[in-house]
Parts: structure tokens; C-alpha cells; sequence
């Protein structure tokens, strides 16, 4: 199997180390890693691609690159220039530090990776790992998704529902805040919403004068409706949650024919 790996927190991330040992584990001995991943940070990009400007890529080591772009242009740097020659059977992008669960999917780099790869009808899946109270100072801040990310990405190979539609599925995984050995099992989730909360901005003055905002986030502990995403993570479950890039409100669309 040949897998391409990119994440948005950076080719340096410890994140992108824990991926590159479950891609590893997944390809075999026969099997090939490839790792395009942005040269800086890039959270929080969502499905962004620079599609005004050049990116550079840069080779750091065998199989290994380094793209000067956001997690989606990566994704389209390997399967249009680096890998262009034999396409990868699957992408997976993260493991993200800090969970995608609930409304953070919306603006996330590491889904945008996935996204753009279902897009161009390669498998994908985003992980991402939760942090909370009873992880956030372990050794191994990795901990749950690097015992348990391996056998769930295997299932859902094995198990999981892949489409060739237009809008292919790709799948959000988020890992639970807590130790590798309390993780409870595996959900299959719809996604949350974390309600009266969000991003917002914070206003500073810098010494020249200049006026700057700040992205402000807001506590990840709270509670969102019965059996989601967010909500299965905050209970030691990983949570599996498919996702297509069609933005179509389906159910909206009989109502909405009294205009017609």
C-alpha cells in the first residue's frame, strides 16, 4: 500500500511522528510512506488552497517534503507533482494536536486535507488527538492515538462505507482526552455542536501603535447533544464521524421548492 500523510501543524509536528508510525504499520514491509506536509504551521485553514499565489516545495529527505502551502495544497503537491506517477491508495492527514470534533471540523486544516483528497477521489481519513485534564500532561500527550490509531484506521479500511460518488466520503476520527489503556472503545458519530460558545477576537495595541486582534478560542469541555462527536470523545470513546464536501441543507430542499 502506498499512503500519503500530511497534517496542518507542521512537517516538525509530534503529531505527524505518531502518523508516520501507524501509515508505517499500515503499509507493511512492501508498503511506501510519503510524507508532503506543510513547512509551518497551518491550523485552522480549513479546505484552503493558494490558488493565487506559487508554493514552494522543498525535498527533506527520502519520501519526505516539505510544501510551503496549506494541508489541501499539500495534498494536491503529492498527488499532482510528487506522486504523480502512481497515485496513493490512501491519505491520511494529522494526527492533529487538539481535537476536530464538533464545530472545530468546519475550520480545520487537517479535515481540508482530507476533504480535498476525497475530492480527488483518493480514500481519506483525519485524526486528531483530544486534549483534556487527563492527558494534557502526560509524557505522551499522544498516548490514546498512538496505541490506538493503528487497529482504527484498520477497521475502517475493513468496515468502513467508500463511495465513488461525486462528493466522496472521507472520515473525521478524534481520539479521547484521556490515557491510551482508559480509551473505552470506538462510536460511529454524527457531528456536534458546542453551543454558546466560539472563536472571537481579543484587540491588543502593540508598542508602535498598531492595532492587532487576536483569535480567541473557548473551553473544549463543553457539552454538546447525546451520542456525538465531542460528546462520545469527553466519555474515553473514539469517535468516527463520516463526512462528504457537498455544503447541500438536503432536508431544506422540499421545503424551499414554495419559491419555485
Amino acid at each position: 500500500m502506498r499512503i500519503l500523510i500530511t497534517n496542518d501543524d507542521g512537517i516538525n509536528a509530534p503529531g505527524l511522528e505518531v502518523m508516520q508510525e501507524i501509515a508505517s504499520g499500515l503499509a507493511g514491509p512492501s508498503g511506501e510512506v510519503w510524507t508532503v506536509a506543510p513547512a509551518f504551521e497551518q491550523s485552522g485553514v480549513g479546505h484552503c488552497i493558494s490558488y493565487t499565489q506559487p508554493m514552494m516545495v522543498s525535498q527533506m529527505a527520502t519520501r519526505r517534503y516539505a510544501v510551503q502551502g496549506s494541508p489541501a495544497d499539500c495534498v494536491l503537491a503529492g498527488l499532482h507533482d510528487i506522486m504523480k506517477d502512481k497515485r496513493p491508495d490512501l491519505v491520511l492527514s494529522g494526527v492533529n494536536r487538539g481535537n476536530n470534533s464538533a464545530e472545530n471540523a468546519v475550520y480545520s486544516g487537517t479535515l481540508g486535507a482530507a476533504m480535498e483528497a476525497a475530492l480527488q477521489g483518493v480514500p481519506a481519513i483525519a485524526l486528531s488527538q483530544y486534549y483534556g485534564p487527563d492527558n494534557r500532561d502526560l509524557d505522551d500527550q499522544f498516548d490514546a492515538s498512538r496505541q490506538h490509531g493503528l487497529t482504527t484506521v484498520q477497521r475502517l479500511l475493513e468496515k468502513g462505507v467508500w463511495t465513488q460518488d461525486d462528493y466522496g466520503i472521507f472520515y473525521n476520527v478524534n481520539f479521547p482526552p484521556v490515557p491510551g489503556d482508559a480509551v473505552k472503545g470506538l462510536r460511529a458519530t454524527r457531528q456536534g455542536f458546542r453551543r454558546d460558545m466560539g472563536f472571537g477576537v481579543q484587540p491588543h495595541t502593540s508598542p508602535s501603535g498598531r492595532r492587532f486582534l487576536w483569535i480567541t478560542g473557548a473551553p473544549q469541555s463543553q457539552p454538546t447533544s447525546e451520542g456525538s462527536d465531542a460528546d462520545m470523545n469527553l466519555k474515553g470513546y473514539i469517535s468516527v464521524t463520516p463526512m462528504r464536501a457537498d455544503l447541500t441543507a438536503h432536508d431544506i430542499l422540499e421545503p424551499l421548492k414554495a419559491i419555485e
